[in-house]
């Protein structure tokens, strides 16, 4: 036998069923308290009714003298009977002291005896009672007939308690109407509300979605991606701490919009944009970023999802990479120009020029040596030295001379393990790429540049300082190149900033990056040789606090 297991209700059925029910508690309660207050307002509307009649046919002076007349049912019954159908009340009965009837409805009942109370009319007093008589349950006032000071008669006006009951079913009748319509249209709102809520929740029972905000939750933190999501404000409405950490904002950031997080302006362009975008790269303070956005579908303006990842590592190792390929262009270099001089030596020795052979084969060496000699003695940390006599034979075979200066100095474990050795890398290798660039263009005229010849250059030079002391480690680079504008030294560090076309422009915004990174500081100024020199300050015992904090 098959076993039919029956699903939880939807959050959208609960709901529905637990304000329907609502509505019709409500809607009863306010029934029933109409019914009660109906009822007593018409009982008492009964009796203020019946007590006006009954006070003013006792006041009449025309019943005081029927009174007197040997016959006074003659007179009062037709009396009695035209005020009962003018004020519609059930009966009014006029009788002596004794209580018997001189009027009633019933004309057979005239003469008889009153049933009810009398007491305290006799007595002067006017009284409301409700009492079962000939004609069944009866709201009646009696009062006194007074003529001077004696009491000569009594009235007794009344209202049956089913014409009570009758006038508030009719009532009652209304009011359910008026229930039954408030609740269909409570109905109809709850349904259509709950319909409503049924199409954004998908049907799901609370169960459900709280398991789904569950995931959702576990599987933001757990993505190693930045995951952001705008609303049709271009407000954070959710972000990761994948996307906080590309980004370099707070837990706070939810909320706010994104012109207002001071973000790079081309990121903040791109998240703001419309139309998706895909795979654009990106540059934080710190990081390289990829970008990826794409509108979320719908019939209204609902927001923006995007991705970010990281592409900090990714580039640096393609700068890396770079600066191999031209390690072994320069090797590959240095290896054929080592055989034509080795050949040139062997060929001295073959025409027994032995002495000429050994002075030309040692002044290759010296100069050779000589770079060497003066980079290791200055700079004690390996990588740096041999990133130094790396470009220095790349910068050879470009024509370009590069001199470490005088007063560079960086002894063994002056750089702390803080300072990541990739960031050396890119820092200064970028900043002596772009020198020997410049410096060879200023000479050469390259077609590619927009910078033309210098006509008083006589040599290319590319001077590197790296210096260590005083807490900072402290890294310039001068040319002897063209220059750069001042309109242009913040552009410089711009992504996409070159002279040299398309594809490049990455290198001097990878250095601020990485410089920042590390709490440092880079400037822009006019070298002494009337080309550009770029200036590096970054401290020893860490990031500063400035750059922790932000």
């Amino acid at each position: 036998m098959r076993l039919s297991r029956t699903l939880p209700r939807s959050l959208a059925g609960q709901l529905f069923a637990m304000q329907a029910l609502l509505v019709a508690t409500v809607v009863a309660g306010c029934a029933f308290f109409a019914y009660a207050s109906g009822r007593a307002q018409a009982e008492e509307t009964a009796d203020r009714q019946v007590r006006a009649a009954a006070l003013a046919m006792a006041g009449s002076p025309s019943v005081r003298e029927a009174i007197r007349t040997p016959d006074p049912s003659a007179v009062l019954q037709p009396y009695a009977e035209r005020v009962r159908a003018d004020t519609g009340i059930t009966f009014v009965t006029i009788m002596d002291p004794d209580r018997v009837r001189w009027t009633h409805p019933h004309p057979s009942e005239i003469g008889r005896t009153f049933i009810g109370n009398t007491a305290p009319a006799l007595r002067g007093e006017t009284f409301t009672e409700t009492y079962t008589g000939t004609l069944g349950p009866s709201i009646r006032v009696v009062t006194p007939i007074r003529d001077g000071d004696r009491i000569v008669g009594l009235v007794s006006a009344g209202i049956t308690v089913d014409r009570v009951s009758t006038q508030v079913r009719e009532q009652l009748g209304a009011l359910g109407m008026a229930a039954g319509a408030a609740l269909a249209l409570g109905g109809l709102g709850t349904y259509v509300i709950n319909a409503r809520l049924r199409r954004h929740t998908h049907g799901m029972n609370a169960r459900e979605l709280g398991r789904m905000h569950d995931y959702h939750e576990a599987t933001l933190h757990a993505v190693r991606e930045g995951l952001l999501m705008l609303d049709g404000q271009r407000r954070i409405a959710l972000i990761n701490d994948a996307g906080r950490e590309l980004l370099g904002l707070t837990h706070g950031s939810v909320g706010r919009k994104i012109d207002e997080l001071a973000l790079p302006a081309p990121l903040t362009g791109a998240l703001l944009a419309s139309e998706p975008r895909v795979d654009e790269v990106h540059l934080t303070a710190d990081r390289v970023i990829v970008v990826n956005t794409s509108p979320v579908v719908g019939g209204e303006k609902r927001g923006t999802v995007v991705t970010l990842r990281d592409h900090t590592e990714l580039q640096a190792l393609s700068g890396e990479l770079d600066s191999e390929r031209g390690f072994t262009l320069a090797l590959r270099s240095q290896a054929h120009e080592a055989a034509n001089r080795l050949h040139t030596v062997v060929s001295l020795i073959e025409l027994n020029r032995v002495g000429e052979a050994v002075e030309f084969a040692t002044a290759e060496l010296e100069l050779a040596q000589v770079l060497t000699d003066r980079v290791v003695g200055a700079v004690a940390e390996p990588v740096l030295a041999a990133l130094l006599l790396g470009k220095a034979a790349q910068a050879n075979e470009r024509g370009v001379e590069l001199v470490l200066a005088q007063d560079s100095l960086i002894d063994d474990g002056a750089l702390p393990c803080s300072l990541p050795p990739r960031d050396l890398v890119t820092i200064l290798g970028n900043l002596i790429d772009n020198a020997v660039d410049a410096a060879s263009e200023a000479v050469t005229g390259d077609a590619g540049s927009s910078v033309p010849a210098r006509r008083d250059a006589t040599r290319a030079l590319v001077t590197v300082t790296a210096l260590a002391e005083g807490g900072e480690l402290l890294l310039r680079v001068a040319d002897t190149g063209g220059g750069i504008g001042p309109d242009d030294a913040e552009e410089v560090f711009r992504r996409g900033w070159t002279t040299h076309g398309t594809g490049r422009g990455q290198g001097l915004a990878l250095v601020r990056q990485a410089v920042h990174r590390n709490g440092g500081t880079v400037t822009l100024d006019r070298g002494p040789a009337g080309g550009a020199e770029f200036t590096v300050r970054l401290p020893l015992a860490g990031r500063t606090a400035k750059a922790a904090t932000a």
